[in-house]
Protein backbone atom coordinates (compact mmCIF):
# COMPACT_ATOMS: atom_id res chain seq x y z
CA UNK A 1 0.00 0.00 0.00
CA UNK A 2 2.73 2.49 0.91
CA UNK A 3 4.40 2.03 -2.51
CA UNK A 4 1.11 2.61 -4.35
CA UNK A 5 0.49 5.71 -2.27
CA UNK A 6 4.04 6.91 -2.90
CA UNK A 7 3.45 6.61 -6.65
CA UNK A 8 0.32 8.75 -6.36
CA UNK A 9 2.22 11.31 -4.29
CA UNK A 10 4.98 11.51 -6.91
CA UNK A 11 2.26 12.06 -9.54
CA UNK A 12 0.95 14.95 -7.42
CA UNK A 13 4.46 16.39 -7.00
CA UNK A 14 4.90 16.34 -10.77
CA UNK A 15 2.14 18.99 -10.93
CA UNK A 16 4.23 21.46 -8.87
CA UNK A 17 6.49 23.77 -10.82
CA UNK A 18 9.16 26.30 -9.97
CA UNK A 19 7.78 29.29 -11.92
CA UNK A 20 11.25 30.26 -13.16
CA UNK A 21 12.02 26.82 -14.61
CA UNK A 22 9.48 25.00 -16.83
CA UNK A 23 10.13 21.61 -15.21
CA UNK A 24 8.25 20.05 -12.30
CA UNK A 25 9.95 20.02 -8.90
CA UNK A 26 10.26 16.23 -8.82
CA UNK A 27 12.17 16.13 -12.12
CA UNK A 28 14.22 19.12 -10.98
CA UNK A 29 15.48 17.05 -8.07
CA UNK A 30 14.07 19.33 -5.39
CA UNK A 31 12.55 16.40 -3.51
CA UNK A 32 15.40 14.86 -1.54
CA UNK A 33 13.45 12.32 0.49
CA UNK A 34 9.89 11.03 0.41
CA UNK A 35 8.78 8.64 3.14
CA UNK A 36 5.32 7.12 3.27
CA UNK A 37 4.17 4.91 6.15
CA UNK A 38 1.60 2.13 5.90
CA UNK A 39 -0.75 4.47 7.84
CA UNK A 40 -0.50 7.17 5.14
CA UNK A 41 1.84 9.46 7.06
CA UNK A 42 4.07 11.38 4.65
CA UNK A 43 7.40 13.06 5.36
CA UNK A 44 9.06 15.10 2.63
CA UNK A 45 12.51 16.66 2.72
CA UNK A 46 12.78 19.15 -0.10
CA UNK A 47 14.99 22.00 -1.10
CA UNK A 48 14.77 25.01 -3.37
CA UNK A 49 17.07 26.06 -6.17
CA UNK A 50 18.52 28.73 -3.85
CA UNK A 51 17.81 30.21 -0.41
CA UNK A 52 16.74 33.42 -2.19
CA UNK A 53 14.22 31.55 -4.36
CA UNK A 54 11.18 33.79 -4.92
CA UNK A 55 8.79 30.91 -4.17
CA UNK A 56 10.44 29.97 -0.86
CA UNK A 57 7.30 31.02 1.02
CA UNK A 58 4.74 29.51 -1.33
CA UNK A 59 6.21 26.33 -2.83
CA UNK A 60 6.52 24.20 0.36
CA UNK A 61 2.87 24.90 1.36
CA UNK A 62 1.80 24.07 -2.22
CA UNK A 63 3.67 20.76 -1.98
CA UNK A 64 1.99 20.01 1.34
CA UNK A 65 -1.46 20.86 0.01
CA UNK A 66 -1.10 18.74 -3.14
CA UNK A 67 0.09 15.75 -1.10
CA UNK A 68 -2.71 16.23 1.44
CA UNK A 69 -5.26 15.92 -1.39
CA UNK A 70 -4.00 12.46 -2.39
CA UNK A 71 -6.51 9.83 -1.21
CA UNK A 72 -4.99 7.68 1.52
CA UNK A 73 -2.73 10.37 2.97
CA UNK A 74 -3.42 10.83 6.68
CA UNK A 75 -0.80 13.48 7.51
CA UNK A 76 1.93 15.46 5.76
CA UNK A 77 5.09 17.10 7.01
CA UNK A 78 7.24 19.07 4.56
CA UNK A 79 10.69 20.13 5.67
CA UNK A 80 12.88 22.48 3.64
CA UNK A 81 16.52 21.46 3.88
CA UNK A 82 19.62 23.12 2.46
CA UNK A 83 22.10 20.26 2.70
CA UNK A 84 23.24 19.11 0.30
CA UNK A 85 22.83 22.25 -1.78
CA UNK A 86 20.79 21.80 -4.94
CA UNK A 87 22.67 21.79 -8.24
CA UNK A 88 21.52 21.07 -11.80
CA UNK A 89 23.19 17.66 -11.42
CA UNK A 90 20.21 16.66 -9.22
CA UNK A 91 17.84 16.95 -12.18
CA UNK A 92 16.66 13.85 -13.99
CA UNK A 93 18.08 13.19 -17.43
CA UNK A 94 14.70 14.10 -18.93
CA UNK A 95 14.73 17.49 -17.18
CA UNK A 96 18.28 18.21 -18.35
CA UNK A 97 17.30 17.31 -21.91
CA UNK A 98 14.20 19.51 -21.71
CA UNK A 99 16.30 22.47 -20.54
CA UNK A 100 19.18 21.77 -22.91
CA UNK A 101 21.63 21.06 -20.07
CA UNK A 102 23.96 18.16 -20.71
Amino acid sequence: MAEDLKTKIVDALETCFDPEIPVNIYELGLIYDLQVSEQGEVLVNMTLTSPACPVAGSLPPEVEEKIRRVPGVSSVKVQVVWEPPWTPAKMTEAARLQLGIM
